[in-house]
């Protein structure tokens, strides 16, 4: 019996991300899908954070992929972390089988075990709603995307302690990779 193995990305699951990334969101109009440019350049950059860049692996494949990075949250108080979730990606011949299902709640679940309070994502609604999310806009959250309505989204995670801070609210700032999506 074969089953849904899932774990943080290693170094020699570059490769496999890659190419699950290139085939589920390959269009015919461009070489390489900017999702593949934006993890690579995510890889290089403060907000990586490899534990929460998470594999699905099936009979040894890798199949699915959930990346977790850092976001900041800025407001009149300061500067908050939170985390952005994207790309999310599994491979076309094992899409609609669960997959990508189990690798987001796998990321979200490492985020919580973290410790991590607020998580942002820009996606469809239906999917994503299934994980808790909901519009961003009405958390008080602001982004390039905002002005998107419904696919802008945000989840408060379950706080580690019973004394932690309130999520926060406030423009959500992405690292410079991001830009390029």
């Amino acid at each position: 019996m074969t089953t849904l193995r899932l774990r943080p990305e290693g170094p020699a699951d570059t490769g496999p991300v890659r190419r699950v990334l290139a085939t589920a969101f390959a269009r015919p109009d461009v070489a390489a899908p900017p999702e593949v440019g934006l993890v690579n350049e995510l890889r290089d950059s403060d907000a990586w954070m490899p534990e929460l860049a998470m594999v699905a692996e099936y009979g040894g494949e890798v199949v699915g992929y959930a990346l977790l990075t850092r976001v900041r949250v800025k407001s009149d108080r300061g500067s908050a972390p939170a985390l952005t979730l994207g790309p999310v990606a599994v491979a076309p011949h094992r899409q609609k089988v669960g997959h990508g299902t189990a690798v987001v709640q796998a990321a979200l679940d490492a985020a919580t075990e973290l410790g991590e309070r607020l998580v942002v994502v820009l996606g469809s609604p239906a999917y994503y709603r299934r994980f808790g999310f909901s519009r961003a806009d009405r958390m008080g959250l602001t982004s390039p995307w905002s002005g998107l309505g419904e696919p802008w989204q945000a989840l408060v995670l379950p706080p580690a302690t019973s004394d932690a801070a309130a999520p926060p609210q406030g423009e959500v700032v992405f690292p410079p990779p991001w830009a390029k999506v």
